[in-house]
């Protein structure tokens, strides 16, 4: 079941991506002023460590989530991959990035999240490697941090799991539109940095509030899946990150 799983994936990865197609939302390579490229690497960093840290603890005291952890990196790099067009010649696309928050907790998706945008600057020539530290700050540290802390929020108000995992998906999503427009806005304030904001979020507005409506709906069906084929591992790392349990024996 897990293998038709990552084939379902990757059928509709190829499917509807166009390797053609630069224009994603990823910040190009050699967009970003000097300054603030080196000014988000230094941002991003601290993270990654982080989360090469945590990696290391969680897969040398329970190497059975190896798997679970290979599938949070599939799941983001098939989502963040497609490319839906937007206005002005311009794509979005979704993360994928929520649900490896809520498996393993923001740290981790800082690292899971970065790798999948090394390759997609190698491979697929979305975004860059000198742009790679903001584009990782956007998406594998700002929308999984608000991702999962809108899921924990959630929960502790009473609402159901379901409800909790679509806010994370869905928050994660936007709050890296939203910051990669701010990031943007910062490297090229013309009239102003809120105009500017205000000028690069309205070009993927149309398109990216529908894709983050169908991303935590997508996260959803995929969080019942892992719930009803995996159970096990979802209830040990819920433990784990709770406190309950500290290692496997």
């Amino acid at each position: 079941m897990k293998k038709l799983f990552f084939i379902g994936l990757f059928f509709v990865y190829f499917a509807l991506n166009s390797p053609t197609d630069t224009s994603a939302m990823h910040i190009m390579e050699g967009f970003l002023p000097l300054g603030w490229t080196l000014f988000w690497w230094c941002l991003f960093i601290p993270f990654f460590v982080w989360g090469l840290i945590q990696i290391k603890k969680v897969t040398n005291e329970n190497p059975h989530l190896k798997l679970m952890l290979g599938m949070a990196g599939a799941f983001v790099f098939v989502l963040s991959a497609l490319k839906i067009p937007s206005v002005t010649g311009s794509s979005s696309h979704p993360t994928g990035v929520g649900l490896g928050s809520v498996l393993f907790g923001p740290q981790v998706m800082a690292v899971l999240g970065t790798l999948v945008l090394f390759f997609q600057a190698l491979l697929l020539a979305h975004g860059g490697i000198t742009t790679l530290g903001a584009n990782a700050f956007s998406m594998a540290v700002v929308g999984p941090f608000v991702g999962y802390y809108s899921y924990k929020l959630l929960l502790k108000l009473g609402n159901k799991q379901s409800m909790a995992i679509f806010s994370a998906a869905f928050l994660s999503n936007l709050t890296t539109y939203l910051f990669t427009s701010f990031q943007l806005a910062l490297a090229f304030p013309t009239g102003g940095v809120g105009v500017a904001f205000i000028k690069f979020i309205s070009i993927f507005a149309v398109t990216q509030l529908p894709l983050a409506i169908v991303e935590g709906l997508l996260t959803v069906l995929v969080w019942n899946w892992l719930v009803a084929y995996n159970s096990k591992d979802i209830l040990f790392l819920q433990k784990l990150k709770s406190g309950v349990v500290n290692s496997e024996k």
